[in-house]
């Protein structure tokens, strides 16, 4: 099954997601402040809640098929005009070697059963490398053929310690690591670097680094060239989630997320 993205001639993405602590104490969207419109929600009432103009892309997380536990957690969904689609796995594993088993059978079954009972709601999981950033692959992992999924996320996370820097070809490997894979650019989604330090280890030695203003931008302008009108991008990640540092805590990277979700052909394109 594959997913025809829509056609935005000198435009980038029209909706922009960043993951994790989305909602304060009172409900407010916290993410609309840097011009993001598509939010990480996990329930009926953080999806009714959410702005004009902003859409949900719903957390789901089992990879178990079609059992009463995702019937559950989908079907309050239907209808709602803001549903844009269903997170259905970060990072599954194929073999069940780093984390539980997914199969792409079972997301294919959750996948063809969203399609077929939640009109126009789209399916997403973000891919994990199954060898090193270094060398990134993604064989025998998950694609539109075996899975059914809409939309696979692509992370690399390239500023870190031991680069002293970051490494902007990693962009280039990832896509091209994907595409080999049965995945095409069209329903790729471009996954940013928005967080650095705390407890996260990277698999060079090092640990990641949150990137400057201008260190993003040269991520972006890389994205551009190789996935010039994704679907939807993300940024990863809006909130802390183990110790770091993250795009709710930097003003600096804020603005430039602001001024690019705002003015989607805005940014300078040298290299």
């Amino acid at each position: 099954m594959a997913f025809d993205a829509p056609t935005r001639a000198n435009s980038r993405a029209a909706l922009h997601f960043a993951s994790n602590g989305n909602f304060d104490s009172v409900g407010s969207y916290l993410p609309a402040a840097a011009g993001f419109n598509l939010a990480d929600v996990s329930s009926p009432a953080q999806l009714d809640s959410l702005p004009d103009g902003v859409k949900g892309l719903v957390w789901i997380g089992q990879c178990n098929g079609v059992d009463t536990k995702f019937l559950n957690a989908v079907r309050p969904f239907i209808g709602n005009e803001k549903l844009f689609g269903f997170y259905l796995m970060d990072d599954p594993d194929p073999t069940g070697q780093h984390f539980p088993l997914c199969t792409a059978d079972n997301l294919k079954a959750e996948s063809d059963w969203i399609h077929a009972n939640v009109p126009g709601a789209k399916t997403f999981i973000l891919l994990m490398t199954m060898t090193s950033s270094r060398t990134p692959s993604f064989k025998d992992t998950y694609n539109l053929a075996n899975s059914h999924v809409d939309l696979f996320g692509i992370d690399p996370y390239p500023c870190r310690t031991e680069l002293n820097g970051c490494d902007y070809h990693q962009v280039d490997r990832y896509v091209a690591a994907a595409e080999s894979a049965g995945v095409p650019r069209d329903n790729m989604v471009p996954v940013y670097q928005t967080f650095g330090g705390g407890r996260w280890m990277d698999d060079g030695g090092g640990r990641y680094v949150l990137p400057s203003a201008s260190q993003m931008q040269q991520i972006l302008v890389r994205w551009d060239a190789l996935i010039p009108a994704p679907v939807f991008d993300f940024a990863y990640s809006w909130g802390s989630q183990n110790g770091d540092s993250a795009l709710a805590g930097s003003p600096e990277l804020q603005a430039v997320f602001l001024r690019r979700n705002q003015h989607p052909i805005a940014l300078n394109r040298t290299n």
